[in-house]
């Protein structure tokens, strides 16, 4: 154990040893996307706690473990990853049945966002046990709380998009018909071909987290169209994990003939209808005709 957690994982069994951790209980557990010290305190007692850990990589996982002075058995740890989660459930809720509490962590970060995981939760539910959630550290929301976007259309966390170029930039001209913003998980040996897909957004904003919380840490907001060439500019900038947040798009308004044209049709005609009439008739974005309508309709 490193001795800087060891006044650590005393402060984790102060704080959180006199709480309740029912047994046959699944505790979904986040971890560190990079640095150790994100860890949690509860987390830290949890993982010390039960009677197995689940997760995405043995090896990781007993080296994360073993930095906390949490080293466990061989035995101890369940490999359940994206290629055996089906089967290897049935193993982690046989041992719920007798009683255990069962830890699962993917990689890092909070497992069944984009890391391995949902398919467990859903069968350990399905099973009747109880499924307890350790919040933590996220790629996801860590980026989002450093883009600075000051919109309130919500975002949505798309994840890695697919590898083929005809189907990435089938996805990225979806993305471009959604106003709202965009959460993005990318690998370095794609992230040139994903910065080109993403370069037909133009001056829409994006910010870019490269190695979120590790030494080397990078944090920029650039336009689009400049991605492919930040990324050119210095070779250590396509080393690393990324996180990318497409900020939401500006608003638009609609010229007084939109607005005209929506006024007429909607008493008439289904919403989604009117809008596309409406951009059919006065060759306006049907994006900012759908906003507009949406007003409209609540006063």
């Amino acid at each position: 154990m490193s001795a800087s957690f060891a006044k650590a994982l005393e402060a984790a069994h102060d704080a959180a040893g006199s709480q309740n951790h029912p047994a046959s209980t699944l505790y979904v557990v986040a971890t560190p996307i990079g640095n150790l010290a994100d860890i949690s305190l509860r987390a830290l007692h949890v993982l010390a706690r039960v009677d197995a850990v689940a997760c995405e990589d043995t090896r990781h996982t007993q080296q994360l473990l073993r930095a906390y002075g949490l080293d466990r058995p061989g035995f101890q740890l369940l490999a359940v990853h994206q290629h055996n989660e089906a089967e290897a459930a049935q193993t982690v809720i046989n041992r719920l049945a007798q009683g255990e509490r069962v830890a699962y962590v993917s990689d890092a970060g909070t497992p069944a966002i984009s890391d391995p995981g949902a398919r467990l939760v859903a069968a350990v539910r399905q099973a009747g046990y109880r499924v307890l959630p350790l919040p933590g550290a996220s790629s996801v929301t860590t980026a989002l709380s450093a883009a600075g976007m000051t919109g309130d259309k919500g975002f949505v966390f798309a994840g890695f998009l697919p590898s083929k170029s005809g189907e990435r930039q089938q996805a990225v001209q979806a993305l471009a018909q959604d106003s709202r913003a965009v959460v993005l998980l990318e690998a370095p040996h794609r992230i040139e071909a994903l910065a080109q897909a993403l370069a037909t957004l133009g001056e829409r904003r994006i910010t870019v987290g490269r190695e979120l919380t590790k030494q080397f840490e990078q944090i920029d907001t650039l336009a689009a169209q400049d991605l492919p060439g930040w990324l050119a500019e210095k070779p250590d900038r396509q080393r690393g994990e990324f996180v990318l947040v497409v900020h939401d798009a500006p608003v638009a308004e609609s010229s007084g003939e939109g607005l005209r044209v929506l006024q007429l049709l909607l008493p008439e005609l289904p919403l989604k209808t009117a809008v596309k009439l409406a951009a059919e008739i006065t060759g306006e974005s049907k994006n900012v005709l759908y906003d507009v309508a949406l007003g409209l309709k609540n006063g």
